[in-house]
């Protein structure tokens, strides 16, 4: 086993132990609280007991407290780091584009309208976004096909995505079926 997970079934046993001990102590003070409510004549513990069993659930409920505070620190530091990878991996896609774009020689308008394409929006749209017309995108979105060795938008994407995934050593098979 590895480090990380004796960790984790140390934490887990940690986080199970509290629960049972406060589970237990809530389920004396229900006890107590309708014997006390209907006054029935029997007590479920004696009287000195009952102090330890409040003793036990003020721990439980510190405890809970400080191990409540660790899971909040523990999960906002993970978060934290998955933030910071997405905001890598956003960079290195957004440098990934800009490398493929100059590659495939696109203009300042073609990188644009490609940029627009890879957001899913559609020829409309794109046209209104930069104040053209759709047979001027649609003359654009060919000129980006052409240079990228790519027959439409899914298999520009593909090519991207692939980019993101494969290493450069593999042949693509997209650009070979536009090719």
């Amino acid at each position: 086993m590895t480090e990380h997970s004796n960790k984790t079934r140390f934490e887990q046993a940690a986080m199970v132990s509290v629960i049972a001990l406060q589970a237990f102590c809530a389920l004396i003070f229900i006890w107590e609280i309708v014997i006390s409510v209907f006054e029935l004549p029997f007590n479920l513990v004696p009287w000195s007991l009952f102090e330890l069993v409040e003793i036990g659930a003020a721990v439980g409920l510190f405890l809970g407290i400080v191990l409540g505070g660790i899971v909040l620190r523990t999960t906002a530091l993970r978060a934290k780091r998955a933030e910071d990878r997405l905001r890598a991996a956003s960079r290195e896609f957004l440098d990934l584009l800009e490398a493929r774009f100059a590659d495939w020689g696109l203009t300042p308008a073609e990188r644009d309208v490609a940029l627009f394409a890879f957001k899913g929006l559609s020829t409309a749209e794109i046209a209104g976004m930069r104040s053209t017309s759709e047979g001027t995108v649609k003359a654009q979105t060919a000129a980006i096909y052409r240079k990228a060795s790519v027959s439409g938008r899914a298999q520009l994407m593909s090519v991207i995505i692939e980019d993101l995934l494969m290493d450069d050593s593999q042949p693509s098979p997209f650009r070979q079926a536009a090719e």
